[in-house]
């Protein structure tokens, strides 16, 4: 993404953080014992000051010589001040963390919610760093400025109002001059700060793409040693990383032209009030202790200031990172729960499932070819129904609109029997449509776990005796118990302690136990050993027994076995019928098989 994009997408700092906060109560709830606390810890500080105006002059120049009475009371006095002072602070900082950590698990756990909320397709759009950096390091540098820069900000801005309001009491003509030096800055911040959203604005972008690049060199590790690319890889990497150092020096180019302008800003203020405050104290306005005071409320004010180009440097970086998070709240979900949204959901009728399609189309974008178009059929229930066809008719989007991770750009489908009546499928609960419909995708996802753990991913609160009764109803007990620790065993990342086949068994199992009444399977494309491929077999084979079941076929033999065969060219069913119905009738399947069988040696080949 190119700043003028970021620019022109961004909204004000202000109306971003209170966007913010009113998705993050607990935040808010916290916030006025802690500004309480804050002002404490403030108009601790400025009892310094007054102080020593106090000793100097009511101790040690009074009229009739020093009063050390006066002094080490005042002394004792501006001491328990201090350790008051330095326990609010103690007290402030605590109530912050706690309450900055618990808002943003809140909203870290909202984003990550709301992007699985999102479909299929528009997480596929999606580089998956920048999703796992808005919901990760965008987040976390909101904490880091919540806590270090809220802390500071809190302070400071209750620091510069106490000392501003006790150099009026002191002297008016001077205050004036110090607010009259620092007026040019509040110019020069208010134009740094416009710069500053847009070059954080990028920082936060070049973040997700290098989490995208490191994520993409890692999960593909294998591949680019197979193929020998790691320089190519590297330099990927290395670009990506090289645009995040510019965009990040860019931005502290800028801080530094903040911080620079304050500094001299604070040195003229001094140099201002002590030639000015000589020349009143020499004209009798004011006496050495309210001068001397007065310089120490001057550098309580001008801290604040200075250490501003801090604060407004994690500002801006904090509120770049705020939009990104909130810009993944703000996407609708596309695939909505009608439950959730207070709608009158519907159940799944009670017994087997069939699925009816009415003119269903789907376009992946607006002004993309249909990936599917015109699909006009009814699946009778319990009954196991291949879809073939070349790569890209448009197999697997069948898959993913039967089970509601997309929804079709035209037309509707339905769920149910001709005997229980039929259900549009957007007007299905979520928590019924995944209860009673069961998809086992193509890759097999394992999560890094034992094998128990991740069948328990299709029922809950399984025992390890009855996930081992489950491979044992499969048929591939014998399978299991070849596993060095059996149910125990860990499957690895993503699953790469097993074999694709030794995956798709797994996730086989998993599918089993949920019980669906319609089960969509999207067939592995890999190619595995003979024995994996007859034990694949006969798992599915009992698995789908008794379901109906949607196979997207990428293998033929599979839709040898299939009690029905559609056959799916360019978006459209272009032939229906059993295996023995097509095979010998001149059309697509007849083509498909054929080729297959000249390409078939002794292991059955994938075709699409």
């Amino acid at each position: 993404m190119t700043t003028a994009e970021i620019t022109g997408r961004s909204e004000g700092a202000l109306r971003t953080l209170r966007r913010g906060l009113r998705m993050m109560p607990e935040f808010r709830r916290g916030l006025p014992a802690t500004f309480g606390l804050a002002l404490v810890a403030t108009a601790g500080r400025v009892v310094v000051p007054i102080a020593v105006q106090q000793v100097i002059d009511r101790g040690l120049a009074a009229p009739g010589g020093p009063d050390m009475d006066f002094v080490r009371t005042t002394v004792a006095l501006c001491a328990v001040v201090v350790v008051i002072t330095g326990f609010a602070v103690f007290r402030m900082n605590v109530r912050l963390f706690r309450t900055t950590e618990t808002a943003l698990a809140g909203l870290r756990t909202r984003a990550f919610r709301h992007v699985h909320d999102l479909s299929v397709l528009h997480q596929q759009g999606q580089r998956r760093g920048s999703l796992v950096s808005r919901v990760t390091s965008d987040v976390d540098q909101l904490s880091t400025f919540m806590q270090w820069g809220g802390v500071l900000g809190v302070v400071s801005l209750g620091q510069l109002i106490v000392a501003t309001v006790v150099m009026f009491v002191y002297s008016w003509q001077l205050t004036l001059l110090v607010l009259a030096c620092f007026v040019p800055l509040a110019f020069a911040v208010r134009f740094f700060a416009r710069k500053l959203a847009t070059v954080y604005g990028v920082v936060r972008e070049r973040v997700g793409d290098v989490l995208a690049a490191v994520s993409e060199a890692v999960v593909g590790a294998s591949t680019v040693r197979a193929y020998g690319v790691r320089e190519r890889t590297a330099a990927r990497l290395d670009a990506a990383i090289d645009r995040h150092y510019r965009a990040q020096v860019e931005a502290q180019k800028t801080t530094a032209a903040v911080f620079v302008s304050g500094e001299l800003v604070a040195s003229f203020a001094n140099a201002a009030v002590i030639v000015v405050g000589v020349l009143l104290g020499l004209a009798g306005d004011i006496t050495p202790g309210t001068l001397i005071a007065f310089l120490f409320l001057v550098s309580l004010f001008v801290a604040p200031v200075q250490t501003a180009s801090e604060v407004l440097n994690e500002a801006q970086n904090a509120v770049a990172g705020f939009r990104r998070v909130l810009d993944v709240l703000d996407t609708e979900p596309d695939v909505r729960d009608p439950a959730a949204d207070g709608a009158a959901a519907r159940d799944l009728p009670d017994g087997p499932l069939g699925v009816r399609f009415e003119g269903v189309g789907f376009r992946y974008a607006p002004d993309a070819r249909p990936a599917l178009s015109g699909v006009d059929l009814e699946l009778v229930p319990r009954r196991r129904v291949a879809i073939v066809g070349e790569t890209g008719s448009g197999k697997t989007t069948f898959a993913k609109l039967v089970t509601r991770l997309m929804d079709p750009t035209e037309g509707r489908l339905l769920l149910g029997s001709p005997a229980a009546g039929w259900v549009p499928l957007d007007e299905v609960a979520f928590a019924s449509l995944r209860r009673r419909v069961v998809m086992v995708p193509q890759d097999g996802y394992l999560f890094d776990a034992s094998v128990a753990a991740n069948v328990r991913y299709g029922r809950p609160g399984l025992t390890d005796a009855e996930v081992t009764e489950a491979f044992t109803d499969l048929g591939l007990g014998d399978w299991l118990a070849g596993l060095p620790a059996g149910v125990d065993t860990p499957v690895g990342q993503r699953g790469e302690s097993l074999s694709a086949g030794e995956r798709q068994l797994v996730a086989i199992a998993r599918a089993y136990v949920g019980d669906p009444d319609l089960l969509v399977l999207d067939e592995a494309t890999s190619a595995v050993d003979p024995a994996t491929e007859r034990r694949l077999t006969a798992a599915l084979d009992r698995l789908t027994s008794g379901r109906t079941t949607l196979t997207i076929a990428h293998r033929l033999s599979t839709a040898e076995r299939a009690d029905e065969v559609l056959v799916v060219d360019e978006g459209r069913v272009v032939q229906r019928g059993s295996h023995a119905d097509l095979v010998d009738v001149e059309g697509p399947y007849a083509r498909l098989h054929a080729s297959w069988r000249r390409s078939s040696s002794g292991q059955t080949e994938p075709v699409g």
